[in-house]
C-alpha cells in the first residue's frame, strides 16, 4: 500500500498534524516537531521533507542526509532534556511517510527499560511551557 500525499498530514501540514505536535524547525531534508503528548519529556519527531513511504527508497545521500538530521536532533535533545537514553521508533505503518519518533526516557521514568507507547494521552502542557521547550529545542540545533 502507498499513501496518497494529498492525504498525507506531513504533506498537507493539517489540523491533525497540528493537533498532535507543533512544528520547531526545518533542517537539511526534514522538519522537527515536538510531540503533544510530553509522557516522555522532550519527545520530538523528525519527517523527511518529501513523500517518501520508507527509507529504503532513499538515495545513498539523501539517507545519509535524513540520518544527519535524526542526529543531530538527538543530540540537541540530549543538551535540552539530559535523558538517560533516546529511543528510536521509525514504524509507517499506516502513515506512509518517512519519519521517525525519538523518545528521551529517564531512569524511574514511564516505560524505561520497555517499549514507548505511541500516544498515552496523558501529559500535555500549557501553550507557554511548549514554547519554552520549542525555543529551547531550536537553539540548540
Amino acid at each position: 500500500m502507498k499513501s496518497d500525499p494529498k492525504e498525507c498530514l506531513y504533506c498537507t501540514n493539517n489540523q491533525t498534524q497540528h493537533d498532535l505536535m507543533i512544528e520547531v524547525a526545518k533542517l537539511s531534508v526534514s522538519r522537527v516537531f515536538i510531540f503533544k503528548e510530553q509522557t516522555y519529556h522532550g519527545r520530538c519527531l523528525v519527517a523527511y521533507d518529501e513523500h517518501v513511504d520508507d527509507l529504503n527508497l532513499l538515495s545513498d545521500e539523501k539517507r545519509n542526509a535524513f540520518m544527519a538530521d535524526v542526529a543531530k536532533v538527538t543530540r540537541a535533545m540530549q543538551k535540552v532534556f539530559n535523558p538517560d537514553k533516546i529511543n528510536y521508533g521509525a514504524y509507517s505503518d499506516t502513515l506512509e511517510h518517512l519519519h521517525f519518533h525519538l523518545i528521551p526516557k529517564y531512569k524511574g521514568g514511564p516505560d524505561f527499560g520497555g517499549t514507548f507507547q505511541m500516544n498515552p494521552k496523558s501529559v500535555y502542557l500549557t501553550d507557554a511551557e511548549y514554547a519554552k521547550m520549542a525555543e529551547d529545542l531550536k537553539a540548540a540545533l
